[in-house]
């Protein structure tokens, strides 16, 4: 019953995503439309990619580090992902895909940088550790973003903002097949991973002596992770919440056995970015919010819900 719900939300958020928007469209006219299926068709799609991997992300990264408040923004990626954006910006690099293949090379250097800090004393990855380095490491892209922001004309000013807070009005049919390209590897990862973070939530020790590989595990999760919030920042811009609160709101309803929590998380995720660029899309039509305004908006009232009933236990 309770997936059969979610994928019913699911359903509903896809559907509003298609029939609502600044253009009106005749329910007859639905399937043949141009609008429908060049702009809000691919948009919903890539919405719902980028939440279910930035929901999946979140999940796997508390797990991993051990920690509630963990989200795939924390270590770093996505001020690794908007110091690659705006340099873009700033040196008016052309070509569609520019943008988003510097976001991404931005969050794969942070990633990178993180993950050598938290190998500290040996080979083995310490979690304290790296969410240290990734706070480290994202204040240090924040500042230089900053730096550059601050210099960059009214135009390009405009246009690092309107990033760096996140939107999917670039979508189309060409991102969604990359990220359908792209994201399944680590989702499979992180899914073949479900049983060693069940155990490391046991605690290390326990986790070894109940036979798991805990060092291989940090490093496969933790790579996967990160790869999939790469992807999802490349395309959609820096979208916060998403990968805190869902995690959270679908282990109240599936427990903690990650079999269960990942797949759900994916759905969730989706759900709640497709239903928050629809908002975005219509709440002040003509003109656009960035959809990380509106997962804010909804995000923190929510995650201060879960955080009363989280400490009331």
């Amino acid at each position: 019953m309770r997936w059969l719900g979610l994928g019913a939300a699911a359903a509903v958020a896809l559907a509003l995503a298609i029939v609502l928007g600044p253009t009106h469209v005749a329910w007859s006219a639905l399937g043949s439309s141009e609008i429908v299926r060049s702009l809000r068709l691919p948009r919903a799609i890539l919405a719902f990619l980028v939440g279910g991997a930035l929901g999946m992300a979140g999940a796997a990264l508390q797990a991993l580090v051990r920690n509630p408040l963990a989200d795939p923004f924390l270590l770093g990626l996505s001020g690794g992902a908007g110091l690659g954006a705006v340099l873009a910006i700033a040196l008016h690099l052309g070509g569609p895909w520019i943008l988003p293949l510097a976001a991404f090379v931005g969050a794969l250097a942070a990633m990178a940088l993180v993950y050598r800090v938290g190998l500290v004393g040996g080979a083995e990855l310490d979690p304290r550790v790296l969410i240290l380095a990734g706070v480290a490491v994202g204040a240090f892209a924040g500042a230089v973003t900053t730096a550059i922001v601050s210099l960059a004309s009214a135009a390009d000013l405009r246009n690092a903002l309107l990033w760096l807070w996140g939107g999917l009005s670039g979508a189309s049919w060409d991102a969604v097949l990359v990220v359908c390209v792209y994201v399944p590897l680590p989702l499979g990862v992180l899914l073949a991973a479900a049983r060693s973070l069940d155990l490391l939530a046991l605690g290390e020790e326990p986790a070894r002596f109940l036979g798991a590989d805990v060092d291989r595990v940090r490093r496969r999760v933790y790579v996967a992770a990160s790869l999939l919030t790469a992807a999802a920042v490349a395309v959609s811009g820096v979208v916060g919440f998403v990968g805190l609160i869902v995690p959270h709101a679908m282990r109240a309803l599936w427990g903690h056995q990650h079999r269960a929590l990942l797949p759900a998380a994916f759905v969730g995720g989706g759900t709640l970015l497709t239903l928050a660029d629809t908002v975005a899309r219509v709440a002040v039509a003509p003109r656009e919010l960035p959809v990380g305004i509106v997962t804010a908006l909804v995000g923190v009232p929510v995650f201060a819900l879960l955080m009363r009933r989280w400490t009331a236990r």
